[in-house]
């Protein structure tokens, strides 16, 4: 077995995002934090009081981020049930229901669905006081925003969730979302984001044969969807200003530590990386389930970086060091180690519920990241 890499004697510290430890975004909510949305929910604390707790728990959050060493820091996704549905069912025309057929994960049900009721439309700001927020309160780290990839409008409901009065095509529809979307990108460039990432679940699923037939089983098109996605990313970012870094971050699964998907890149990695004007991925690769390194061949040379995702955040044991150099080794051979940085495969709470390990554990997970950084790169 070959010794795990050290740090080159020229450091490798990037200079801007994506950075050589970084995070996907979201972070499990503190006791008190989800004690207090419960009580709002039940009607039992208004919403300023809400508020005034959320914006605690994230500053917080985001000092306890700057001081383990990562350079950038996320709103832990505190003030959101879902990591998605709360962003897009801000859209006119799209709102979140209660399925009677429910979402199944390998091993929990995500109760609630998405369908879009009349014409898509962006018509006011969407978390652009979450960022605004965040932003104000980092000190060393650089303030990175999430919100879902807009794939997410379409692939669990597919046509059946999509009104027909208001989209007799879907022609119409993809060009609606790509351009709702293009307004949220350009808000949030005004406020002075420059890195925001697109959290992309839905082209990671198209890896699984078993997802595959799932969509021609209710008669969707399937042939075309990554391209049509691919497309439909693409017009949502192409306004950003030059120095705005776009990250997307594809995984296969997270809900309370379980999972949907499985299979490795190779189906979707030459358009994933060539065809999607991305500057840089998250890619989940902390089990078998997401096959190996050797899509990374499709990678430009020089120009974008794959954050390798390998360390759990489904499960609280601490990965060991030297693995987990080995495996960025591994990756290094199908992708320069100037390319390659490393992550969690997740989020640590893709929903408030959050996964299956503790806040002391997620904090050592994060700080395994920074530690990693340092010894492979010479620095974060």
């Amino acid at each position: 077995m070959s010794a795990p890499p050290s740090a080159p004697a020229a450091p490798l510290v990037r200079p801007g995002p994506p950075f050589r430890a970084d995070h996907v975004g979201s972070l499990l909510r503190p006791r008190h934090l989800a004690e207090a949305r419960a009580a709002h929910r039940a009607g039992r604390l208004p919403a300023d009081a809400l508020r005034a707790i959320e914006d605690a728990c994230i500053a917080e959050a985001v000092a306890r981020q700057e001081a383990i060493g990562l350079r950038a820091a996320t709103d832990g996704e505190y003030r959101r049930a879902y990591w998605h549905y709360d962003f897009v069912s801000g859209l006119d025309g799209v709102e979140i229901y209660e399925p009677e057929q429910k979402i199944a994960f390998k091993g929990a049900t995500l109760p609630h669905a998405l369908r879009v009721t009349g014409p898509i439309r962006y018509s006011h700001p969407i978390m652009l006081d979450h960022y605004r927020f965040l932003a104000a309160r980092v000190k060393t780290a650089m303030p990175k925003q999430t919100i879902p990839s807009p794939s997410v409008v379409h692939f669990r409901g597919g046509r059946d969730a999509i009104d027909r009065a208001a989209y007799p095509d879907l022609d119409r529809f993809f060009a609606d979302l790509g351009v709702a979307y293009r307004g949220a990108v350009g808000d949030f460039a005004a406020a002075g984001c420059r890195y925001l990432q697109l959290d992309e679940v839905y082209i990671a699923y198209l890896c699984d044969p078993e997802q595959i037939a799932g969509l021609r089983a209710r008669g969707e098109h399937a042939e075309g969807l990554l391209d049509r996605y691919a497309a439909l990313i693409n017009h949502a970012i192409g306004g950003r200003p030059a120095d705005m870094t776009i990250s997307m971050h594809l995984c296969r699964g997270n809900f309370r530590s379980t999972w949907v998907a499985s299979g490795g890149y190779e189906p979707v990695a030459e358009t994933l990386f060539n065809k999607i004007d991305a500057d840089a991925y998250f890619m989940e690769y902390d089990s078998d389930r997401a096959g190996g390194f050797e899509p990374l061949r499709f990678v430009p040379r020089g120009r974008k970086v794959v954050v390798l995702g390998l360390v759990t955040s489904k499960t609280g044991e601490l990965e060991s060091k030297d693995a987990l150099k080995r495996r960025i080794e591994a990756a290094s051979r199908y992708l320069p180690l100037e390319q390659l940085a490393l992550s969690p495969q997740c989020g640590f709470a893709s929903t408030e519920e959050g996964n299956t390990l503790t806040e002391a554990q997620q904090w050592a997970k994060l700080r395994l990241c920074v530690d990693v950084a340092q010894e492979v790169w010479g620095g974060v």
